[in-house]
């Protein structure tokens, strides 16, 4: 039996010297704090983003991750001045068969801002809020040392101690696990002293469209508390503290500690629990987060990789749930910072939270699927607006289900199945009335992708065009690219597993399902290795290695032959600009090596030597400077990873584990 406190415990983070990197989060899935080495939001300027781009060699300081706070129901938008309608920036495509209109007009500059125009506004909008800051205040003539922050994995909590002007300063602060609360606790002589305080402010929120523009915002205190108006947004923060509120936004105390509670809340909240019961709250469910669901530990294994490995999986566990189980899909930093601005990008959804059944923990993957019942309407509009049956589960989209116009997401088609996916791995792990509940989502998503692949002449169903596959590079040529290999695999085993869905529940077949099954185009084989796609240039070798998911993140299809596989993946190896690739593609090598009986290649991937794939002391994964210094795809993917290769790792590994499910035939 894996003793579980000491595994988390060993793995729990600590940092000594300031680095722009260093930065922790606390959070429950919806509301995330994420704090620098004070313990609270003292240095946010330190942290801050610098502007979007791509240097040739990437540098551990092009990585700040912000100070922010953020929420699931946080979203503003800017006044566009007209009603700006999808349609006014789509464009006809040919299919097989007929015109399909795509809202694909949106330009970004070199500066990353969109276009002035109804492809950029409804790009830009709505985004999610940086709702505040909650950090420390005094003299800055005072010397910070002595630093030591540690992020307690057990409890949740961080302890922030050094000294201030060779005065002594604690910190310890909280997120509660059910509310919208952050609480902290400050010791230190210099309270009494009056030179310490505790700071709530604002940032100033940028046009998206006029970085260089503040919107227009208000901030008015009350005795009931604060209340905020940002663009169009309203949002309050109510504050519980044993202090006094001194002159402007700070909070002080006569006394050697301060303690404070703040609710954050779209409406009016109620006074927030203090600290010491926001604390017990948060232990408590840490305590039981990390006793249920499964654990993996490597002790005792002789590879001296073993150790890293380690960290990355309980640091993995942690990040994810802190950022990705809240009630509607994550953005892919999660609730660290936006990028593209804070939406969600619903492939990514299964790297973020499908592990979260594997590990054990359904409930936190159940916690986002409602948000897709909420906007099935508006996906089986998008699907009948384009002549399809069904639903069609958009790219990147914010809270209101609408798609973010763009040359690549409005043609990727790799989400689609997900849902199917999510269910099935719900049903297939015995989560009770699974079936019951996610059928309506399972066949609506079936029915459009029987609808989407059409016939050809012959009677064999095609995948696009248009289209862009999961490796995005193809996007230049989205008007004519067909049938990649990874999809075609997708959706057969998608529309395979909604027949035996409709069985299990006593339905018949859907003859129109059965159809594009047994004509399925096969994917194209060209000098004995998987294309990417069936069209020209047919494998260009950067970006994702799409076609290794065929086998590896999907079981055995009849569409798949494992040799063939297993050559593709050695000439992935052999030829693949592994520079371009993404903090999920290591897991995607990885899964597929599993499945084709190479588990020392699995490894070999999972901790393969490159930028995307390091592992910074936080547990997060950089990918690029200005918009994604954290990647939580990652993240999730090494846990999806790791579930599918418990049992088969190689020789020189011992791999101890209990609690994990398995995926789906």
């Amino acid at each position: 039996m894996i003793d579980r406190e000491r595994l988390v415990r060993r793995h729990s983070v600590v940092i000594t010297s300031w680095h722009p990197s260093c930065t922790l989060s606390l959070g429950n899935g919806d509301f995330a704090v994420n704090v620098d080495v004070t313990g609270l939001q003292t240095y946010p300027e330190a942290h801050e983003l610098p502007p979007r781009h791509m240097p040739a060699v990437f540098d551990a300081d092009d990585f700040p991750v912000p100070l922010r706070i953020q929420s699931s129901w946080g979203w503003y938008s800017t006044d566009p001045g007209v009603p700006y309608t999808l349609d006014e920036a789509a464009t006809g495509y040919s299919t097989r068969t007929r015109t399909v209109r795509y809202p694909d007009r949106m330009r970004i500059g070199a500066d990353g801002v969109a276009s002035a125009d109804a492809g950029g506004w409804l790009y830009a909008n709505p985004r999610r809020l940086d709702l505040g800051r909650i950090g420390l205040r005094f003299d800055p003539a005072l010397e910070l040392t002595g630093t030591r922050v540690e992020l307690d994995l057990w409890t949740g909590s961080v302890r922030s101690a050094f000294l201030l002007g060779g005065q002594p300063v604690e910190v310890r602060t909280v997120v509660h696990p059910e509310l919208d609360v952050v609480a902290t606790l400050v010791r230190s002589p210099l309270l009494a002293a009056g030179a310490l305080g505790v700071a709530i402010t604002f940032p100033g929120q940028r046009d998206p469209l006029s970085p260089g523009e503040r919107l227009a915002q208000a901030t008015r205190y009350g005795p009931e508390g604060i209340a905020r108006e940002v663009g169009d947004a309203r949002y309050h923060v109510r504050v519980r503290t044993d202090g006094r509120w001194g002159p402007g936004p700070v909070i002080g105390t006569d006394a050697d500690a301060l303690r404070l509670s703040a609710a954050f809340s779209p409406g009016p909240p109620d006074e927030p629990p203090a600290f010491d019961a926001v604390a017990e709250a948060a232990a408590g469910y840490w305590r039981a987060y990390w006793t249920s669901g499964a654990a993996v530990s490597f002790e005792g294994s002789t590879d001296p990789r073993a150790g890293e490995l380690e960290r990355r999986v309980v640091l993995s566990q942690y990040l994810t749930a802190v950022h990705c189980s809240g009630s509607a899909p994550p953005q892919e930093s999660g609730l660290v910072h936006n990028s593209w601005g804070g939406k969600f990008h619903l492939e990514m959804h299964w790297w973020h939270a499908a592990h979260f059944v594997l590990w054990g923990r359904p409930e936190l993957l159940e916690r986002g699927l409602g948000w897709y019942r909420e906007i099935l309407g508006a996906a089986r509009r998008t699907a009948a607006e384009q002549g399809y049956a069904g639903a069609r589960w958009p790219k990147q989209v914010g809270p209101d289900g609408r798609e973010a116009p763009s040359p690549i997401g409005a043609f990727l088609i790799w989400q689609q199945p997900h849902p199917i996916h999510y269910a099935e791995l719900l049903r297939h792990n015995g989560v009770p009335g699974a079936l019951e509940r996610y059928a309506d989502l399972v066949f609506t998503t079936a029915d459009f992708m029987a609808s989407y692949a059409e016939p050809d002449e012959d009677g064999v169903h095609h995948l696009g065009p248009p289209l862009v596959p999961a490796q995005e590079t193809y996007f230049p040529g989205r008007a004519h690219t067909a049938d990649p290999t990874f999809e075609l695999a997708y959706w057969h085993w998608g529309l395979r597993v909604a027949q035996e869905w409709r069985e299990r529940l006593g339905l018949e077949r859907e003859p129109g399902w059965d159809a594009v099954l047994r004509g399925l185009a096969r994917p194209l084989v060209r000098d004995g290795v998987y294309a990417a796609v069936a069209t020209e240039p047919y494998t260009l070798p950067d970006d994702h290695p799409s076609m290794l998911m065929a086998l590896g993140f999907l079981p055995a299809t009849p569409l798949i032959d494992p040799e063939v596989m297993s050559a593709t993946y050695d000439h992935v190896l052999r030829t693949w600009d592994l520079g371009s690739t993404w903090g999920w593609d290591y897991p995607v090598l990885a899964m597929c090596a599993t499945r084709l009986g190479r588990p020392g290649d699995a490894v070999d991937a999972l901790l393969m030597d490159t930028f995307k794939n390091h592992y910074l002391p936080t547990g997060h994964v950089p990918q690029f400077p200005g918009g994604l210094s954290v990647y939580l795809p990652a993240n999730g993917g090494l846990l999806a990873a790791v579930a599918l290769m418990a049992g088969r790792f190689p020789e020189g590994w011992r791999v101890s584990h209990e609690g994990l499910g398995t995926f789906p035939p």
